[in-house]
Formats: C-alpha cells, sequence, structure tokens
C-alpha cells in the first residue's frame, strides 16, 4: 500500500476542484484505472486497487475524483502519443510488446474471453459510462452512503436514540456477495498486470471497510460532536445489504460444501467468514467459470437494512440486607408459573433500569439464600450488568438518591455502598468463593427435651469436616456429588427444653439447613447425629458474608 507520505508531497498542478492530482498514480496504474472504469468500477474503489493509502484522497467527492482519474489517463495518453511520434522509426518499447502478448490459458474469464482494456482512447466513453452507475464491485458503499445525506440520515437515528457518550466506534455489516465480487475484480485486475510482467497481490488492496471508515469517521465526528475511538463503549452500527446480488454465493456451496454449515443463531449458512473461507478454498480456474470476471455492474444500491446503536455494558455493585421470609433471591417460576409475586433481583433492577434506561440486565451475588432465609448484618454483595444504557454518568450524589429510591420502596430489602464498577471487579466478588466464611443463626428444634449441658458440647467443636451428598431439594438443579465442607466453629444458646439458637462460622457453600436434620443420612456428620435425637431447623438468618467487596461508602 502507498503511504500518504507520497501522496502528500508538493503537485506541480491542481485541478478545477482544488484538489491535488493522482499524484500517487504511476505508469503502471494505468491498465488497472482504465480496466476498471471500463467495467463499471467506482473512483474510491479504483483507488483501492492501485493501493493508494492516503485517508484523504478517499474524501475527496466521488466526481472530482472521476475527473481526477481523467485527468490521470488524459496525460499519461498525450505524454505516450508524443513518445510515439518519436519512436515510429523504432522497434515497439518493452511495455507495448508486453501488452501485446499471446494471451494464455489463465487470461480467460469464465465465457472464455480476455477481459478487455481500453485503448486511451476509450478513457473518455469509459468514465462517462462509469459516471452515476453503481460500482460492481463496492455496490455503491464507497458512493451514495459516503455522502453527506446517509452521515445525516445516520446521526438523526443516533441524536433520537438519546445516548450518553462522548466518543464513538463506527462498524458495519456488508453483504458476503461483495467478498465474491472483490475477488473478481482482483483476478481480472491480477490476469492485465500479469500480461505487463508485474504483480499485484490480494493482501496489498486497501479493504473496503478500511476505505468506507477513512471517509466515514471524519463525517460523523464532526456531525456528532464527539471523535471517533477504536476503544470506544459506544458503537454505532449500520447492515447493508444488497437482495439483487442475494445468489452470487451460492457456487461456492457447490464448490466448497464443507465451509457451509448450519448455525443455530444464523439465518443463512452464506455468511461473510464461511464465503471468505471458501473463496480462500476454491481454485482460481473453478472460480472463474462460475462468476464473470470482472463482475457485472448492477441495477440498484445497496441498501441500508439498519442503523443500530449501542451502549456497552454499565456495572452497579453494592450489598443488600433482605428482611423477608417469603422473598427469593431471584423469581420463582416452576413450570411457567411464578410462585411469588417479587424478589430481591427485581426489587433493586427496577429502579436501576429506569434511571439507566437499560434494554435488560443481569443479576450475580455472592452466593444466595433461600426464600424463607434472611440476610442481615453488613448484606450480600451482589452486582447487576446493565445492557445497552442510555444513561451512563452518574455522580456519587445521584448514586446516593438512587439507593433511597430502592429503600424507600420496599421494607423487604435494603441496599447499601451502591456504586459503578468495572466489569473486572466484579470478578472479585467471585474470586475464591467456597474459600470465604459466613456466618448463620439457627433456631433448632429437638423431639427429645434438652438441658444446657446437652448442647454445651457442640460449642466446644472446632473445624467439623462434613460429607455433603447434594440435597435433596436442589437435586433437580444441581448435579449429585459429595461435597466435603468445614463447620470452622460454633455457639450454642438456650432456649428451652425443645429449642435452641445456634450461631454457625462456616465455609461458604454449606448446606446449613442440611447439616441440622440431616437430609435424610445424605449429610454426615449433622446436629441430630452429634446430639443423639431428631432435630430440625425452624429459622435461618445470614448474619455476615465475609466478601471484601464492593468498597464500603459513606451512607
Amino acid at each position: 500500500m502507498r503511504s500518504a507520505e507520497q501522496l502528500s508531497e508538493p503537485v506541480p498542478g491542481r485541478g478545477a476542484s482544488g484538489f491535488p492530482s493522482m499524484s500517487s498514480l504511476t505508469e503502471k496504474d494505468r491498465p488497472i484505472v482504465q480496466l476498471l472504469l471500463n467495467t463499471g468500477t467506482c473512483p474510491r474503489c479504483i483507488l483501492r486497487f492501485c493501493c493508494v493509502g492516503s485517508q484523504t484522497l478517499y474524501r475527496h467527492p466521488d466526481k472530482d475524483l472521476m475527473k481526477d482519474l481523467r485527468d490521470f489517463l488524459k496525460k499519461n495518453q498525450e505524454e505516450e502519443e508524443g513518445t510515439v511520434c518519436l519512436e515510429v522509426v523504432d522497434p515497439p518499447c518493452k511495455r507495448i510488446r508486453l501488452e501485446d502478448t499471446e494471451e494464455g490459458p489463465e487470461d480467460l474469464n469464465h465465457n472464455g474471453a480476455l477481459p478487455q482494456i481500453p485503448s486511451e482512447n476509450d478513457g473518455n466513453a469509459a468514465m462517462e459510462s462509469s459516471a452515476g452507475k453503481v460500482c460492481n464491485v463496492c455496490l455503491g458503499i464507497l458512493q451514495e452512503f459516503c455522502e453527506a445525506d446517509f452521515v445525516k440520515r445516520v446521526c438523526q437515528k443516533v441524536n433520537s436514540a438519546d445516548y450518553q457518550f462522548t466518543s464513538f466506534v463506527f462498524s458495519v455489516s456488508l453483504p458476503p456477495q461483495l467478498s465474491v465480487r472483490e475477488r473478481a475484480a482482483w483476478l481480472g485486475v491480477k490476469q492485465e498486470m500479469r500480461n505487463l510482467g508485474l504483480s499485484l497481490e490480494k493482501d496489498d488492496i486497501v479493504q473496503l471497510k478500511e476505505a468506507y471508515k477513512w471517509i466515514i469517521h471524519p463525517q460523523l465526528a464532526e456531525e456528532l460532536g464527539v471523535p471517533a475511538d477504536g476503544k470506544s463503549l459506544f458503537e454505532v452500527s449500520v447492515v447493508f445489504a444488497h437482495p439483487e446480488t442475494d445468489e452470487e454465493c451460492r457456487f461456492l456451496a457447490t464448490a466448497c460444501p464443507d465451509c457451509f454449515k448450519p448455525a443455530k443463531n444464523k439465518q443463512s449458512v452464506f455468511t461473510r467468514m464461511a464465503v471468505i473461507k471458501a473463496l480462500e478454498k476454491i481454485k482460481e480456474e473453478d472460480f472463474l467459470k462460475h462468476f464473470p470476471c470482472p463482475p457485472s455492474s448492477p441495477k440498484n444500491l445497496c441498501d441500508a437494512l439498519e442503523i443500530q446503536c449501542n451502549n456497552g455494558a454499565v456495572f452497579v455493585a453494592g450489598r443488600y440486607n433482605k428482611y423477608s421470609r417469603n422473598l427469593p433471591q431471584t423469581p420463582w417460576i416452576i413450570d411457567g408459573e411464578r410462585k411469588l409475586e417479587s424478589s430481591v433481583e427485581e426489587l433493586i433492577s427496577e429502579h436501576l433500569m429506569a434511571e439507566f434506561k437499560a434494554d435488560s440486565f443481569n443479576f450475580s451475588s455472592s452466593g444466595r439464600e433461600d426464600v424463607d432465609v434472611r440476610t442481615l448484618g453488613n448484606g450480600r454483595p451482589f452486582a447487576i450488568e446493565l445492557v445497552n444504557p442510555r444513561r451512563i454518568h452518574f455522580t456519587a450524589e445521584e448514586m446516593k438518591r438512587l439507593q433511597q429510591a430502592i429503600n424507600n420502596s420496599s421494607d423487604k430489602i435494603q441496599v447499601r455502598d451502591l456504586q459503578l464498577v468495572t466489569r473486572e471487579a466484579i470478578g472479585r466478588m467471585k474470586e475464591g468463593e467456597e474459600e470465604k466464611t459466613k456466618t448463620y443463626s439457627a433456631l433448632i428444634w429437638t423431639d427429645k427435651a434438652i438441658q444446657r449441658e446437652d448442647i454445651a458440647l457442640l460449642d466446644d467443636i472446632k473445624e467439623l469436616k462434613l460429607d455433603q451428598k447434594t440435597p435433596l431439594r436442589v437435586l433437580h438443579r444441581r448435579p449429585l456429588a459429595v461435597r466435603c465442607r468445614i463447620i470452622h466453629t460454633m455457639s450454642s444458646e438456650y432456649i428451652d427444653e425443645h429449642h435452641f439458637r445456634l450461631h454457625l462460622k462456616t465455609q461458604a457453600g454449606t448446606y446449613i439447613k442440611e447439616f441440622v436434620h440431616g437430609d435424610f443420612g445424605r449429610t454426615k456428620p449433622n446436629i441430630g447425629s452429634l446430639l443423639n435425637r431428631t432435630a430440625d431447623i425452624l429459622e435461618l438468618d445470614v448474619e455476615s458474608v465475609d466478601v471484601d467487596w464492593p468498597p464500603t461508602l459513606d451512607n
């Protein structure tokens, strides 16, 4: 690819358009320019195939680029005519001899004919025929869709979506048949270059997407008032389609069937990546048998099917207390039927969704409690991913007000330390989760009468190892396994002959209810076996979750 420095050198003259002439094009580019103009290729695609790497040159108006190409061909024509007049008695020069080389078998297109390069005298006619036509390579992407009207259309869509953003990244989805047409044009150009003893590698050609972004980025940035940034979390995307040429990829499925496998989330097997894979695999002679080289000109431009905006996810973290014994952490739905009207997740997220104007959310936490278990103390750490939020900037004071709104909305939960966090920080909530400790308070019933001394032995037990087979109550959603868990300490509190309270500090992931009643012998040892009587749990509270995240705020 030729660099921008080569193009920025002073040029002796300027055309009527006021733009520099094609200083980067040389004599070896003339046959490329003539061939592509003659077959209906737009000026910007011609620059791509001439490997011009100046971004600014592509931004010149289409009509001015066409004039510059005309001037380039005219200048070369005049110089050559003068040379021929002076050297008419001499043998033909090497370049002319190369042009007259007999055609070889690989110079044939799919109809067995050699693509024709227009003579110098046909240059103007070629440009007249190209002007106003839909490009046979880019299908109009580098024509109409680079104009100010389309840029304004995109920006109107962005502004009407009401997103907060300070930069943007632009992405484009192109019809897969563009790759086929690009290959056909390259093969045609390559054949002619070979006839001149020159070469053109496919990787030297400026990619269509790259050229399009060179043109569109500055226009979008000016219209939106923010810079384009490849690392921006705000994405503006355009999806192009060209129904007229949709069938052009089908021959590849016959030639390379293993490249086109049905996928669950794809409407068609002819994805861009599948087509590129097939083009890398198919032999040139097989390609030329099935597809015109160079490609024919279409009647219609591409359609801009979708103009979409998407903001990167925002993450909010905090700790919640749950005071109800009739509230699940997440929606409780069995066989499509909702069992309870709300959940911790919903009570928190409905406020965040409204304020951040997000499409959806994902809730996660450091463990979970059963519907009838309270979470007290400093609460349980949680994080919510807000997908595609329209609003992303919140001050600390605004987050405090949002926290207060959540707390005022229900007496079943309370939230503290509500704050914006990064995706990476959420990983700290899950790190070493099973190595963390949790403390509980359990109200226990026994069938046989107990005295204080009967339960005192529990206070002396330290680092008690349990073997817990997956509880029957969660077997429908957890794999069957025996898990080793540790009860670090226990402290008993006598109430009456059949009741006592037990305070436990355990390894995270311990099933406390099963440790009390034994789950039909699936948890060993258990409170019943340690006290030699039947025991059951009446109430359970989580008193602390020892995860040092998120950071404590001054609430």
